[in-house]
């Protein structure tokens, strides 16, 4: 575990000043050993550094039984001892010598660090879990800044069924991380959704599954982050279109279902060019046109098609239409039909114009919308500010919220 540990290096060095001190006056003859004392600490010393860790606990007893040992020489023995049971890999048995060392007065500063250190990670090694969070954060306490000790505090508290602690703990983690510009890594990230799945948290839930969404993206993770958004109270059917939005572009609608009710919904939304989008996906992925399902799949996407003949027909006459309404829905919605047919630019200010003319039944949306074909265009900058423009309480801000969240394609 530690076997080449700081207790160790810290020993060598204290015997070494000890040995080496004058006597001058009262204070240095505190902090030194005798030659009696010395001898067999500075051969114990030597058997520690060639790892003969059992020579040297038998050189350490010798000391030991020197008469009228000074509290300090004690001390040298101790610390000593601790760091040669260490390399013996009896943990245990080093636990309690380095608790021993705990307990000394002589014990401050930068040393007590080390060993605090040493008996949260021996404590953790064996599950003492609760002994290991007190111990981690006395460590702390003390002045401690080890950079692994934060995630053994954490897990201990996990361990130790105080997930509300470890939590907290986590958080200050993350914040510490953001202000340094550091990436949190996946573990303790992992570990901070655990807890949430520990208290039944819904809401920390998803906030870890943001946080590993914005780091360590993947399917499944996209899959999971977004099923749980629309499962919150209050999210708005009318929204369902704008989820397969966001699945088609994180790559996780995975079935035949969900590939055909998009293409219907998009279709029942007027926009026959990104119901094609759907299909096209669904059968490059061999999830339809396959199967028992292969004549309604068929049959769904002759109406697509027969669909996108009529609309470029009467495409033209629709735009000039809108333009003319007291309303920008019209126009919001003429730009998106364009944004379906990869038509961006022209959709986009279509859209804009839309927005501009106000009247709108549901700004939010216009807003969403504005974001989804701003995305598609690979303009992220001007996506994010319609994106953060977006409020409510129907789950059209959650969804535009997870959209900041996608990676651009490249």
């Amino acid at each position: 575990m530690m076997r080449a540990s700081l207790g160790t290096l810290v020993a060598a060095g204290l015997l070494a000043v000890s040995l080496a001190a004058g006597a001058a006056d009262a204070d240095s003859k505190a902090q030194t050993v005798r030659p009696q004392v010395g001898k067999p600490l500075t051969e114990a010393q030597a058997d520690i550094q060639a790892k003969k860790y059992a020579d040297a606990l038998t050189k350490l007893d010798e000391a030991a039984a020197v008469e009228k040992l000074t509290a300090y020489e004690s001390y040298v023995i101790a610390r000593m001892r601790a760091s040669a049971t260490l390399g013996t890999g009896d943990d245990a048995a080093a636990l309690i010598a380095y608790k021993a060392v705990l307990d000394r007065p002589e014990l401050v500063g930068d040393d007590k660090q080390a060993v605090l250190d040493t008996v949260a990670r021996l404590s953790y090694a064996g599950k003492d879990y609760a002994k290991a969070a007190e111990y981690a954060k006395a460590y702390r306490a003390a002045g401690g800044t080890d950079a692994q000790m934060p995630l053994i505090l954490a897990q201990a508290l996990y361990l130790s069924d105080d997930y509300a602690d470890a939590e907290h703990e986590l958080l200050a983690q993350f914040e510490q991380m953001q202000q340094a510009g550091q990436t949190p890594p996946e573990l303790p990230l992992r570990l901070y959704m655990s807890c949430a799945v520990k208290q039944n948290d819904k809401t920390v839930y998803r906030d870890a599954l943001r946080r590993l969404v914005t780091y360590y993206p993947s399917a499944d993770l996209w899959q999971e982050l977004i099923t749980h958004t629309v499962a919150q109270p209050g999210f708005s059917n009318r929204l369902l279109l704008d989820m397969y939005r966001l699945k088609a572009a994180t790559d996780t609608i995975d079935n035949a279902d969900e590939y055909e009710d998009a293409a219907q919904l998009a279709l029942a939304a007027g926009l026959p060019g990104e119901a094609q989008q759907y299909i096209d996906q669904g059968y490059a992925k061999g999830l339809l046109g396959a199967g028992p399902r292969a004549v309604k799949d068929k049959s769904l996407k002759a109406a697509v098609t027969a669909k996108i003949t009529e609309d470029k027909r009467t495409q033209a006459e629709g735009e000039s239409a809108a333009a003319k309404l007291k309303s920008g829905d019209a126009l919001i919605n003429t730009g998106l039909n364009y944004v379906g047919y990869g038509q961006y630019d022209k959709g986009i200010a279509l859209m804009q114009q839309g927005i501009d003319k106000g009247h709108l039944k549901a700004p939010d949306d216009a807003n969403l919308h504005l974001g989804y074909a701003q995305m598609r265009a690979g303009k992220t900058a001007d996506a994010a500010a319609s994106f953060k423009s977006v409020s409510g309480q129907d789950g059209g801000a959650s969804l535009a919220q997870l959209w900041m969240l996608v990676k651009p394609a490249r």
